[in-house]
Protein backbone atom coordinates (compact mmCIF):
# COMPACT_ATOMS: atom_id res chain seq x y z
CA UNK A 1 0.00 0.00 0.00
CA UNK A 2 1.13 3.47 -0.78
CA UNK A 3 0.23 7.02 0.61
CA UNK A 4 -0.15 10.28 -1.54
CA UNK A 5 0.42 13.23 1.06
CA UNK A 6 -1.85 15.36 -1.18
CA UNK A 7 -3.01 15.98 -4.89
CA UNK A 8 -1.01 17.83 -7.50
CA UNK A 9 0.71 21.08 -6.01
CA UNK A 10 0.89 24.47 -8.13
CA UNK A 11 1.71 22.23 -11.16
CA UNK A 12 4.05 20.27 -9.40
CA UNK A 13 3.96 15.85 -8.71
CA UNK A 14 3.28 15.11 -5.47
CA UNK A 15 5.62 11.93 -4.71
CA UNK A 16 3.86 8.80 -3.19
CA UNK A 17 5.30 6.21 -0.58
CA UNK A 18 5.26 3.06 0.67
CA UNK A 19 4.13 2.26 4.14
CA UNK A 20 6.50 -0.04 6.51
CA UNK A 21 5.62 -3.41 6.30
CA UNK A 22 4.63 -3.52 10.11
CA UNK A 23 3.26 -1.28 12.98
CA UNK A 24 2.63 -1.39 16.49
CA UNK A 25 0.69 0.75 18.96
CA UNK A 26 3.07 3.82 19.97
CA UNK A 27 0.96 3.86 22.90
CA UNK A 28 0.72 7.65 22.48
CA UNK A 29 -2.95 9.09 21.31
CA UNK A 30 -2.22 12.12 19.49
CA UNK A 31 0.91 9.89 17.32
CA UNK A 32 -0.93 5.77 16.84
CA UNK A 33 0.82 3.68 15.29
CA UNK A 34 4.73 3.48 14.33
CA UNK A 35 7.05 1.02 12.22
CA UNK A 36 7.52 -1.87 14.58
CA UNK A 37 10.67 -2.04 14.67
CA UNK A 38 11.14 1.60 15.77
CA UNK A 39 12.14 2.25 19.84
CA UNK A 40 10.72 4.98 21.77
CA UNK A 41 13.62 6.92 23.92
CA UNK A 42 13.67 9.52 26.30
CA UNK A 43 15.73 12.45 24.69
CA UNK A 44 17.65 12.71 28.09
CA UNK A 45 18.55 8.69 26.93
CA UNK A 46 19.40 9.48 22.81
CA UNK A 47 22.39 12.28 23.68
CA UNK A 48 25.25 12.45 26.01
CA UNK A 49 24.21 15.34 27.31
CA UNK A 50 21.58 18.43 27.43
CA UNK A 51 23.18 21.75 28.35
CA UNK A 52 22.95 25.80 27.91
CA UNK A 53 24.69 28.49 28.21
CA UNK A 54 24.92 32.07 29.69
CA UNK A 55 25.11 36.04 28.77
CA UNK A 56 28.45 37.11 30.08
CA UNK A 57 27.91 40.95 31.74
CA UNK A 58 27.17 42.93 28.73
CA UNK A 59 29.05 45.91 29.78
CA UNK A 60 32.28 44.61 30.31
CA UNK A 61 34.09 44.88 27.14
CA UNK A 62 36.87 41.85 28.44
CA UNK A 63 34.25 39.42 27.67
CA UNK A 64 33.15 40.28 24.12
CA UNK A 65 34.53 40.92 20.90
CA UNK A 66 37.23 38.21 20.82
CA UNK A 67 37.46 34.99 18.67
CA UNK A 68 34.82 32.01 20.39
CA UNK A 69 31.30 32.22 18.55
CA UNK A 70 28.76 32.95 21.20
CA UNK A 71 25.00 31.68 19.67
CA UNK A 72 22.29 33.99 20.90
CA UNK A 73 18.69 32.56 19.82
CA UNK A 74 18.39 35.30 17.11
CA UNK A 75 20.50 33.62 15.46
CA UNK A 76 18.07 30.50 15.39
CA UNK A 77 16.45 30.53 12.08
CA UNK A 78 16.45 26.29 11.08
CA UNK A 79 19.37 26.37 9.46
CA UNK A 80 23.40 25.43 10.05
CA UNK A 81 25.36 27.83 12.00
CA UNK A 82 28.56 28.41 10.17
CA UNK A 83 29.43 31.81 12.38
CA UNK A 84 27.57 34.02 14.91
CA UNK A 85 27.46 37.93 15.40
CA UNK A 86 29.01 37.78 18.53
CA UNK A 87 32.33 36.35 19.60
CA UNK A 88 33.88 36.03 23.28
CA UNK A 89 37.22 36.12 25.20
CA UNK A 90 38.71 32.96 26.81
CA UNK A 91 38.50 34.73 29.83
CA UNK A 92 34.69 34.82 29.59
CA UNK A 93 34.88 31.34 29.38
CA UNK A 94 36.94 30.96 32.49
CA UNK A 95 34.74 33.18 34.56
CA UNK A 96 31.88 31.50 33.90
CA UNK A 97 31.17 28.15 34.56
CA UNK A 98 28.28 27.37 32.64
CA UNK A 99 29.45 28.46 29.39
CA UNK A 100 31.21 25.39 27.87
CA UNK A 101 31.89 25.18 23.60
CA UNK A 102 29.55 22.53 22.28
CA UNK A 103 30.73 20.85 19.16
CA UNK A 104 29.80 20.51 15.41
CA UNK A 105 26.26 18.61 14.99
CA UNK A 106 25.09 19.83 18.50
CA UNK A 107 21.19 20.97 17.90
CA UNK A 108 20.52 24.30 19.16
CA UNK A 109 16.58 25.12 20.41
CA UNK A 110 15.52 28.17 21.96
CA UNK A 111 13.62 27.13 25.10
CA UNK A 112 11.53 31.15 25.85
CA UNK A 113 10.99 34.64 24.81
CA UNK A 114 10.01 35.81 21.14
CA UNK A 115 11.98 32.67 19.52
CA UNK A 116 10.88 30.16 21.51
CA UNK A 117 10.51 26.38 19.48
CA UNK A 118 13.27 27.88 16.85
CA UNK A 119 16.28 25.92 15.83
CA UNK A 120 19.72 25.15 14.49
CA UNK A 121 22.35 23.01 13.84
CA UNK A 122 26.42 24.23 14.67
CA UNK A 123 28.54 23.70 11.84
CA UNK A 124 31.09 25.09 14.15
CA UNK A 125 32.46 24.66 17.95
CA UNK A 126 30.89 27.79 19.79
CA UNK A 127 28.91 27.97 22.85
CA UNK A 128 25.90 29.90 23.87
CA UNK A 129 23.14 32.01 26.37
CA UNK A 130 20.77 31.31 28.48
CA UNK A 131 17.90 30.71 26.26
CA UNK A 132 19.51 28.31 23.83
CA UNK A 133 19.15 24.86 24.94
CA UNK A 134 22.27 22.61 23.30
CA UNK A 135 20.99 18.62 22.16
CA UNK A 136 25.20 17.07 22.17
CA UNK A 137 26.42 13.79 21.65
CA UNK A 138 24.02 11.71 19.67
CA UNK A 139 23.72 7.68 21.09
CA UNK A 140 20.66 6.86 20.12
CA UNK A 141 19.14 10.44 18.17
CA UNK A 142 20.68 11.53 15.33
CA UNK A 143 20.82 15.28 15.66
CA UNK A 144 19.40 16.14 12.40
CA UNK A 145 16.34 13.67 12.71
CA UNK A 146 15.54 15.31 15.89
CA UNK A 147 15.71 18.46 14.72
CA UNK A 148 12.89 17.51 12.02
CA UNK A 149 11.11 15.69 14.72
CA UNK A 150 10.90 18.84 17.46
CA UNK A 151 10.41 21.16 14.32
CA UNK A 152 7.32 18.89 13.62
CA UNK A 153 6.27 19.52 17.44
CA UNK A 154 7.19 23.27 17.27
CA UNK A 155 3.21 24.03 17.88
CA UNK A 156 2.36 21.83 20.73
CA UNK A 157 5.72 22.28 22.46
CA UNK A 158 5.16 25.92 22.44
CA UNK A 159 0.81 25.43 23.69
CA UNK A 160 2.50 23.44 26.80
CA UNK A 161 4.65 25.97 27.76
CA UNK A 162 4.44 27.73 31.11
CA UNK A 163 5.59 31.55 32.31
CA UNK A 164 3.83 34.33 33.19
CA UNK A 165 5.77 37.32 30.88
CA UNK A 166 6.57 35.03 28.06
CA UNK A 167 5.92 31.17 26.94
CA UNK A 168 9.00 28.91 28.81
CA UNK A 169 10.35 25.69 28.75
CA UNK A 170 13.03 24.39 30.55
CA UNK A 171 15.68 21.84 29.92
CA UNK A 172 13.38 19.48 31.82
CA UNK A 173 11.03 20.01 30.03
CA UNK A 174 12.34 19.01 26.60
CA UNK A 175 14.48 15.80 28.38
CA UNK A 176 11.09 14.25 28.80
CA UNK A 177 10.00 14.33 25.58
CA UNK A 178 9.90 10.94 24.18
CA UNK A 179 10.39 10.30 20.74
CA UNK A 180 9.71 6.93 18.56
CA UNK A 181 12.71 6.03 16.16
CA UNK A 182 14.54 3.32 13.82
CA UNK A 183 18.30 2.88 13.90
CA UNK A 184 20.79 5.93 13.66
CA UNK A 185 21.58 5.02 10.39
CA UNK A 186 17.76 4.92 9.23
CA UNK A 187 17.50 8.15 11.09
CA UNK A 188 20.06 10.03 8.99
CA UNK A 189 18.76 8.50 5.82
CA UNK A 190 14.71 9.88 6.94
CA UNK A 191 17.08 13.31 7.49
CA UNK A 192 18.37 13.49 4.21
CA UNK A 193 15.47 12.78 2.28
CA UNK A 194 13.95 15.52 4.06
CA UNK A 195 16.86 17.73 3.18
CA UNK A 196 16.58 17.20 -0.12
CA UNK A 197 12.58 17.28 -0.60
CA UNK A 198 12.22 20.07 1.39
CA UNK A 199 14.78 21.87 -0.24
CA UNK A 200 12.74 21.18 -3.30
CA UNK A 201 9.90 22.77 -1.55
CA UNK A 202 11.55 25.59 -0.54
CA UNK A 203 12.86 26.52 -3.93
CA UNK A 204 9.46 26.46 -5.31
CA UNK A 205 8.52 28.88 -3.02
CA UNK A 206 11.05 31.13 -3.01
CA UNK A 207 10.46 31.10 -6.62
CA UNK A 208 6.22 32.45 -5.89
CA UNK A 209 8.01 34.56 -3.51
CA UNK A 210 10.06 36.14 -5.84
CA UNK A 211 6.95 36.00 -8.29
CA UNK A 212 4.56 37.75 -5.78
CA UNK A 213 7.15 40.71 -5.07
CA UNK A 214 7.26 41.39 -9.22
CA UNK A 215 3.50 41.71 -8.78
CA UNK A 216 3.83 44.21 -6.41
CA UNK A 217 6.32 45.92 -8.04
CA UNK A 218 4.35 46.02 -11.28
CA UNK A 219 1.34 47.09 -9.11
CA UNK A 220 2.81 49.98 -7.47
CA UNK A 221 4.68 51.72 -11.07
CA UNK A 222 1.15 51.43 -12.80
CA UNK A 223 -0.47 53.22 -9.62
CA UNK A 224 2.34 55.33 -9.93
CA UNK A 225 2.91 56.24 -13.77
CA UNK A 226 -1.21 56.12 -14.04
CA UNK A 227 -2.06 58.94 -11.18
CA UNK A 228 1.37 61.46 -12.39
CA UNK A 229 1.28 60.68 -15.94
CA UNK A 230 -3.07 59.85 -17.22
CA UNK A 231 -4.19 57.53 -19.23
CA UNK A 232 -3.24 59.49 -22.70
CA UNK A 233 0.50 58.90 -23.77
CA UNK A 234 -0.22 61.41 -26.15
CA UNK A 235 -1.50 64.02 -24.02
CA UNK A 236 0.85 67.24 -24.05
CA UNK A 237 2.66 67.39 -20.89
CA UNK A 238 4.17 70.35 -18.82
CA UNK A 239 6.43 70.94 -15.95
CA UNK A 240 4.95 70.60 -13.00
CA UNK A 241 7.31 72.94 -11.01
CA UNK A 242 8.28 70.51 -8.78
CA UNK A 243 11.32 68.61 -9.13
CA UNK A 244 10.39 65.52 -8.10
CA UNK A 245 7.01 65.32 -9.91
CA UNK A 246 8.73 66.19 -13.21
CA UNK A 247 6.49 66.67 -16.22
CA UNK A 248 3.08 66.27 -16.02
CA UNK A 249 -0.15 66.64 -18.65
CA UNK A 250 -1.41 70.02 -19.65
CA UNK A 251 -4.92 70.76 -17.39
CA UNK A 252 -3.41 69.15 -13.94
CA UNK A 253 -2.68 71.14 -10.92
CA UNK A 254 -0.49 70.76 -7.82
CA UNK A 255 -2.24 71.37 -4.64
CA UNK A 256 -1.90 70.96 -1.10
CA UNK A 257 -3.89 68.50 0.22
CA UNK A 258 -5.65 71.04 2.58
CA UNK A 259 -6.84 72.93 -0.42
CA UNK A 260 -8.98 69.86 -1.97
CA UNK A 261 -9.68 67.25 1.06
CA UNK A 262 -10.01 68.45 4.89
CA UNK A 263 -7.18 66.47 7.25
CA UNK A 264 -8.15 65.49 10.79
CA UNK A 265 -6.20 63.57 13.46
CA UNK A 266 -8.37 61.30 15.46
CA UNK A 267 -8.22 61.11 19.16
CA UNK A 268 -10.78 58.40 19.86
CA UNK A 269 -9.09 55.69 21.61
CA UNK A 270 -10.50 52.23 23.09
CA UNK A 271 -11.12 53.67 26.76
CA UNK A 272 -14.44 53.55 27.83
CA UNK A 273 -15.95 56.80 29.71
CA UNK A 274 -19.45 57.13 31.47
CA UNK A 275 -21.93 59.00 29.23
CA UNK A 276 -20.40 58.15 26.22
CA UNK A 277 -22.45 56.13 23.14
CA UNK A 278 -20.97 52.83 22.22
CA UNK A 279 -19.32 52.53 19.06
CA UNK A 280 -17.23 50.50 16.59
CA UNK A 281 -13.34 51.76 15.95
CA UNK A 282 -11.41 51.57 12.87
CA UNK A 283 -7.98 50.93 14.33
CA UNK A 284 -4.13 51.03 12.77
CA UNK A 285 -4.48 47.49 11.87
CA UNK A 286 -8.02 47.56 10.18
CA UNK A 287 -6.13 50.66 8.09
CA UNK A 288 -2.69 49.19 7.75
CA UNK A 289 -3.64 45.48 6.34
CA UNK A 290 -6.90 46.03 4.26
CA UNK A 291 -6.74 48.24 1.00
CA UNK A 292 -11.05 48.86 1.73
CA UNK A 293 -12.65 49.30 4.93
CA UNK A 294 -16.00 48.09 5.05
CA UNK A 295 -18.30 46.69 8.04
CA UNK A 296 -17.10 42.74 7.73
CA UNK A 297 -13.95 43.52 9.41
CA UNK A 298 -13.05 42.61 12.55
CA UNK A 299 -13.72 45.96 14.58
CA UNK A 300 -12.85 47.34 17.88
CA UNK A 301 -15.54 48.23 20.60
CA UNK A 302 -15.71 51.34 22.23
CA UNK A 303 -17.56 54.30 23.31
CA UNK A 304 -16.91 57.74 22.50
CA UNK A 305 -18.65 61.19 22.99
CA UNK A 306 -21.22 63.17 21.27
CA UNK A 307 -19.07 65.57 19.39
CA UNK A 308 -16.46 62.64 18.50
CA UNK A 309 -19.19 60.34 17.02
CA UNK A 310 -19.62 63.72 14.82
CA UNK A 311 -15.97 64.59 14.12
CA UNK A 312 -14.91 61.17 13.22
CA UNK A 313 -17.57 58.72 12.11
CA UNK A 314 -16.54 57.30 8.85
CA UNK A 315 -18.49 58.35 5.15
CA UNK A 316 -17.78 56.76 1.87
CA UNK A 317 -15.10 58.93 0.14
CA UNK A 318 -12.76 59.21 3.10
CA UNK A 319 -8.98 58.13 3.59
CA UNK A 320 -7.34 56.80 6.17
CA UNK A 321 -3.69 56.94 6.55
CA UNK A 322 -1.34 56.23 9.53
CA UNK A 323 0.12 58.95 10.95
CA UNK A 324 2.29 57.16 13.27
CA UNK A 325 4.26 53.77 13.77
CA UNK A 326 7.75 52.24 14.75
CA UNK A 327 8.94 52.04 11.49
CA UNK A 328 9.33 54.46 8.63
CA UNK A 329 8.28 53.10 6.58
CA UNK A 330 4.47 52.22 7.35
CA UNK A 331 4.18 56.12 7.92
CA UNK A 332 0.75 57.00 5.53
CA UNK A 333 -0.36 53.67 4.35
CA UNK A 334 -3.66 54.31 3.20
CA UNK A 335 -7.19 52.52 3.39
CA UNK A 336 -10.45 53.66 1.69
CA UNK A 337 -13.80 53.78 2.65
CA UNK A 338 -15.98 53.01 -0.47
CA UNK A 339 -19.40 53.78 1.68
CA UNK A 340 -20.96 54.85 4.72
CA UNK A 341 -20.56 52.75 7.44
CA UNK A 342 -22.81 53.26 10.51
CA UNK A 343 -21.59 53.45 13.87
CA UNK A 344 -18.05 53.09 12.85
CA UNK A 345 -14.99 55.91 14.05
CA UNK A 346 -11.54 56.53 13.38
CA UNK A 347 -9.71 55.42 15.51
CA UNK A 348 -5.76 56.85 17.26
CA UNK A 349 -3.39 56.53 15.43
CA UNK A 350 -4.83 57.79 12.40
CA UNK A 351 -5.75 60.99 9.97
CA UNK A 352 -8.52 60.71 8.48
CA UNK A 353 -9.22 62.67 5.08
CA UNK A 354 -12.51 63.57 3.92
CA UNK A 355 -11.80 65.01 -0.20
CA UNK A 356 -14.09 68.42 -1.60
CA UNK A 357 -16.02 66.18 -3.57
CA UNK A 358 -15.96 69.28 -6.06
CA UNK A 359 -12.55 69.14 -6.55
CA UNK A 360 -10.78 65.56 -6.00
CA UNK A 361 -12.17 62.08 -6.33
CA UNK A 362 -12.09 59.92 -3.25
CA UNK A 363 -10.64 56.91 -4.70
CA UNK A 364 -8.00 59.19 -6.68
CA UNK A 365 -6.93 60.41 -3.77
CA UNK A 366 -6.82 57.06 -2.30
CA UNK A 367 -4.43 56.18 -5.32
CA UNK A 368 -2.26 58.98 -5.38
CA UNK A 369 -0.56 57.82 -1.69
CA UNK A 370 0.22 54.63 -2.69
CA UNK A 371 2.81 56.73 -5.69
CA UNK A 372 6.13 56.66 -4.15
CA UNK A 373 7.33 60.27 -5.17
CA UNK A 374 3.64 61.44 -3.02
CA UNK A 375 4.34 59.04 -0.06
CA UNK A 376 7.67 59.63 0.25
CA UNK A 377 7.09 63.70 1.43
CA UNK A 378 4.92 62.02 4.47
CA UNK A 379 8.62 59.77 5.27
CA UNK A 380 10.17 62.73 4.68
CA UNK A 381 8.57 64.55 7.32
CA UNK A 382 8.10 61.65 10.12
CA UNK A 383 10.10 62.50 13.41
CA UNK A 384 10.35 60.88 16.31
CA UNK A 385 13.47 58.39 18.04
CA UNK A 386 11.61 54.62 18.72
CA UNK A 387 8.51 55.89 17.04
CA UNK A 388 7.93 57.94 14.12
CA UNK A 389 5.15 60.84 13.76
CA UNK A 390 3.57 62.41 10.93
CA UNK A 391 2.67 66.15 11.79
CA UNK A 392 -1.35 67.51 10.72
CA UNK A 393 0.66 70.71 9.31
CA UNK A 394 2.88 68.20 7.24
CA UNK A 395 0.21 66.47 5.92
CA UNK A 396 -2.10 69.35 5.12
CA UNK A 397 0.70 70.98 3.36
CA UNK A 398 2.28 67.80 1.23
CA UNK A 399 1.37 68.04 -2.82
CA UNK A 400 -0.73 66.23 -5.01
CA UNK A 401 -1.43 66.23 -8.74
CA UNK A 402 -5.18 66.93 -9.09
CA UNK A 403 -6.37 66.53 -13.20
CA UNK A 404 -10.24 67.59 -14.02
CA UNK A 405 -12.75 65.48 -11.96
CA UNK A 406 -13.67 63.51 -14.57
CA UNK A 407 -10.29 62.59 -15.59
CA UNK A 408 -9.51 61.84 -11.52
CA UNK A 409 -12.61 59.35 -11.70
CA UNK A 410 -11.88 57.15 -14.81
CA UNK A 411 -8.11 57.18 -13.52
CA UNK A 412 -9.65 55.49 -10.43
CA UNK A 413 -11.64 53.22 -12.09
CA UNK A 414 -9.12 52.15 -14.43
CA UNK A 415 -6.57 51.85 -11.29
CA UNK A 416 -9.59 49.77 -9.71
CA UNK A 417 -9.91 47.00 -12.30
CA UNK A 418 -6.43 46.68 -13.30
CA UNK A 419 -5.05 46.35 -9.68
CA UNK A 420 -7.74 44.07 -9.01
CA UNK A 421 -6.56 41.83 -11.59
CA UNK A 422 -2.99 41.91 -10.10
CA UNK A 423 -4.56 41.36 -6.35
CA UNK A 424 -6.17 38.21 -7.77
CA UNK A 425 -2.70 36.93 -9.37
CA UNK A 426 -1.01 37.70 -6.12
CA UNK A 427 -3.70 35.75 -4.09
CA UNK A 428 -3.68 32.85 -6.07
CA UNK A 429 0.29 32.71 -5.62
CA UNK A 430 0.15 33.27 -2.33
CA UNK A 431 -2.46 30.25 -1.96
CA UNK A 432 -0.37 27.99 -4.03
CA UNK A 433 2.67 29.11 -1.22
CA UNK A 434 0.34 28.24 1.35
CA UNK A 435 -0.40 24.97 -0.14
CA UNK A 436 3.13 23.91 -0.48
CA UNK A 437 4.06 25.26 3.04
CA UNK A 438 1.18 22.67 4.41
CA UNK A 439 2.65 20.02 2.41
CA UNK A 440 5.78 20.33 3.84
CA UNK A 441 4.90 20.18 7.03
CA UNK A 442 2.77 17.18 6.05
CA UNK A 443 5.79 15.49 4.43
CA UNK A 444 7.92 15.91 7.23
CA UNK A 445 5.70 14.79 10.04
CA UNK A 446 4.82 11.46 7.58
CA UNK A 447 8.58 10.62 7.71
CA UNK A 448 9.78 11.31 11.03
CA UNK A 449 6.70 9.58 12.75
CA UNK A 450 6.83 6.73 10.08
CA UNK A 451 3.59 6.60 8.75
CA UNK A 452 5.67 6.45 5.06
CA UNK A 453 8.94 4.12 4.26
CA UNK A 454 10.91 7.16 1.96
CA UNK A 455 13.39 3.65 2.03
CA UNK A 456 11.45 2.49 -0.67
CA UNK A 457 10.81 5.36 -2.90
CA UNK A 458 8.14 5.56 -5.84
CA UNK A 459 7.30 8.02 -8.26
Amino acid sequence: MSIELAPTISGVPVRRWKQYPAYRDSGVEWLGEVPEEWVTWKVTHGFQKLGSGTTPKSDDSQYYNDIIPWVTTSELRETVITDTKSKLSEKAMKDYSSLRIYPPETLLFAMYGATIGRMGILAIPATVNQACCAFTGSIFLDSKFTFYWLWMRRPILIALSVGGGQPNLSQDDLRKIRIPAPSVPEQRAISAFLDSETGRIDTLIEKKERQVELLQEKRAALISHTVTKGLDPDVRMKDSGVEWLGEVPEGWKVRKLKHIASVKFSSVDKKTEEGEQPVCLCNYVNVYYNDYITSDLELMKATASVAEIQNYTLRGGDILITKDSESWDDIAVPAYVSSDINNVLCGYHLAQIRPNISLSDGEYLFQSFYTRGINDQFRVAATGVTRYGLGKYWLENSLFLVPPLPEQRAIAAFLDRETGRIDTLTTKVHESISKLREYRTALISAAVTGKIDVRSEET
